[in-house]
Formats: C-alpha cells, structure tokens, sequence
C-alpha cells in the first residue's frame, strides 16, 4: 500500500533551521499533488504549504510565506519543507499529505494518503 514518512522533526531554538522530508512510496509520486499540514497540541490541523506534481507552483500559509519552502524531487520520490526563521508558535505536529490532483489542493478533507507525521519543537 502507499506509504508517506515524514522524518527531519527535532527539537531547535528559535530562529533556527529544519528541513522535513517525505518519503513516498507504491505510487506515481509525480502524479500526486503534495501538501504539509501541521497540528498542535488541543488545536485543529491545519494547512502549511502544498507544491503540485510538477513542482512548478507551490501555496503557503500566510503564517509561513517567507519562511518555509516546500519544494520536491520527483527522481527520489521524496518532499520537503524547509523551515527558517522558526518561533515557538511553529510547534507542532507536521504531516504530509499527497492528492492525486493537478491543482494545488490545501483541504485536509481533499487528501488522499497522509503520513504518521514528525514532531517539531521550537523551544529555547
């Protein structure tokens, strides 16, 4: 079956650096549309940033545009998230998403295959 790992979570300062990976596999990963959602404890998930099968156009949350890159390499099968610049408020659970789509898609309900997710703690 179609599996999403999600790996490069950790715990960093603010202001630092992570960069995320997706590791997809048993699908045409070009074919599928790719999304990063993030969940905090007792909040709702919620949408980060989503790249299409291409590559060519990508969509971020207002809360991280200038911040984070979403970005893929279809040779590898794998996605992306570079985060910069991170604050204590970027604390979450971050999951990837993949939608087999042409059009960006940034509806949790709209994704057919997630990831277990990685942690990401912004703390001094």
């Amino acid at each position: 079956q179609v599996q999403l790992t999600e790996s490069g979570g950790g715990l960093v300062q603010p202001g630092g650096s992570l960069r995320l990976s997706c590791a997809a596999s048993r699908l045409t990963f070009s074919n599928y549309g790719l999304a990063w959602f993030r969940q905090a404890p007792g909040e709702e998930r919620e949408f980060v940033a989503a790249i299409t099968g291409s590559g060519r156009s990508t969509i971020y949350a207002d809360s991280v545009k200038g911040r984070f890159t979403i970005s893929r390499d279809n040779a590898k099968n794998t996605g992306y998230l570079q985060m910069n610049s991170l604050k204590p408020e970027d604390t979450a659970g971050y999951y990837c998403a993949a939608a087999r789509a042409t059009a960006i898609l940034v509806n949790p309900n709209d994704m057919d295959y997630w990831g277990r997710g990685t942690l990401v703690t912004v703390s001094s």
